[in-house]
């Protein structure tokens, strides 16, 4: 799962989630501020650098490799640099059909919700039956 968190107020949204990811077995990617807050709050994270960096190893390579199923992309800021960065790891999540979630609540749900309940927990009903 790649992490990009955004700002403080959304890392500290994730904390909980992605602890939970890492006792679920799940290996995290974040970028830089992300991986540094995870780091600090004692989660196991690896970090990857944007596009526009030089370094290795690089989250749009990682996607190309399919080493990542899900990303979570928060914009910090509206920077040119921020904005240009997110956008290409958005675009690339979509065109390869990773998930992508931008939201940082629904993101927590979501991991909330994958990691809580097993899919044979979860009753499959029609369209018509949800009226």
């Amino acid at each position: 799962v790649l992490l990009s968190t955004g700002g403080a107020k959304q890392k500290a949204e994730m904390l909980d989630a992605a602890r939970m990811l890492v006792e679920h077995g799940y290996e995290l990617y974040a970028t830089g501020g992300t991986s540094k807050y995870l780091t600090d709050n004692g989660i196991k994270n690896i970090l990857v650098h944007w596009p526009s960096d030089t370094a290795q190893p690089q989250a749009l390579d990682l996607l190309h490799q399919h080493k990542i199923d899900m990303v979570v992309n928060i914009p910090k800021n509206l920077t040119s640099h921020e904005l240009t960065n997110g956008y290409k790891i958005r675009r690339a999540a979509i065109d390869l059909n990773v998930p992508l979630i931008t939201n940082s609540r629904l993101a927590s749900a979501f991991i909330q919700a994958f990691c809580t309940y097993k899919l044979d927990e979860i009753g499959i009903k029609s369209w018509a039956e949800y009226r």
